[in-house]
């Protein structure tokens, strides 16, 4: 099985429209494909036809909020007309919008005016802070994109805003009760501690998670094999996927996903 369960178009911070992304992943020779958008479903209106050897699970990528520390939820297989996917997709709409103005006022405040403005034209779907990166980049601010993460936008520094989105439990809730899989998303990213990594991994399986990212991009082996022993500790089910966001970023490849280790118990197993 080709199985890629966490991508992006360009409804949240991806660069390929729906319909592009699907005609990649029918190229790819994909199975199963979930599009995993940054807190919007947008993409799948936006789908006139699916390959018919492709299988599109319907996905989303909530931020969330956990002991003060951003950690993405992905949710598999929801009702994209639940009353409680609308109502956290509207929560956190609101939330980007709110964190937006925030970083903007911020970068302002560092002497960089029309941030806003700026991020707003270079978004087709939810403003996030690849937007601003660029628009730093456009403005002469910064010389790449990775050089605005590194000074203004990435982790902990000044446009790193967090505090506003939903607690990890709610979002869980959201989920669940639209009938969908709660999967915590590439767990190596956030560079816990292995305490604070299981403490996080209890209370997700307490607010009812029920899977894990085992595999997230080009990933070394023993990180995969690491994360499938926690996986199967917690009792959870596995999930892959590239994070996918731009052609060429060989580290995040579309349908270029290692397989599951052997030990592991898929999460497509629920609805294949």
């Amino acid at each position: 099985m080709n199985v890629d369960l966490h991508c992006h178009t360009n409804m949240s911070d991806g660069s390929l429209t729906p319909e592009q992304l699907v005609e990649l992943a029918n190229e790819r020779a994909l199975d199963i494909l979930s599009i995993t958008d940054h807190d919007t479903l947008d993409a799948y209106s936006a789908i006139k036809a699916i390959p018919p050897k492709l299988q599109l699970i319907t996905g989303i990528e909530f931020s969330s909020q956990w002991r003060k520390q951003g950690v993405h939820i992905v949710g598999l297989n929801v009702d994209p007309l639940s009353e409680s996917i609308i109502f956290g997709v509207a929560q956190q709409k609101k939330a980007r919008l709110d964190r937006a103005e925030k970083i903007a006022e911020r970068l302002s405040n560092l002497g960089f005016e029309g941030c806003l403005e700026g991020a707003t034209l270079l978004a087709d779907g939810q403003i996030g802070r690849p937007h601003f990166a660029q628009h730093l980049v456009n403005i002469g601010a910064v010389s790449n994109i990775k050089q605005a993460f590194k000074k203004y936008l990435g982790a902990g520094k000044v446009g790193d805003i967090k505090e506003q989105w939903a607690k990890t439990a709610t979002v869980v809730e959201w989920i669940r009760e639209s009938g969908g899989i709660a999967i915590l998303a590439h767990p190596s990213k956030y560079k816990m501690t292995r305490t604070k990594l299981k403490a996080l991994l209890t209370d997700f399986c307490s607010a009812g998670g029920e899977g894990m990212e085992v595999i997230s991009g080009l990933q070394v082996p023993a990180v995969t094999r690491d994360l499938a022993t926690l996986c199967n500790q917690y009792g959870l089910l596995a999930s892959c996927g590239s994070d996918f966001h731009s052609p060429g970023m060989k580290w995040a490849a579309l349908g270029l996903v290692s397989s599951l280790p052997d030990n592991c118990n898929p999460v497509w197993h629920r609805w294949a």
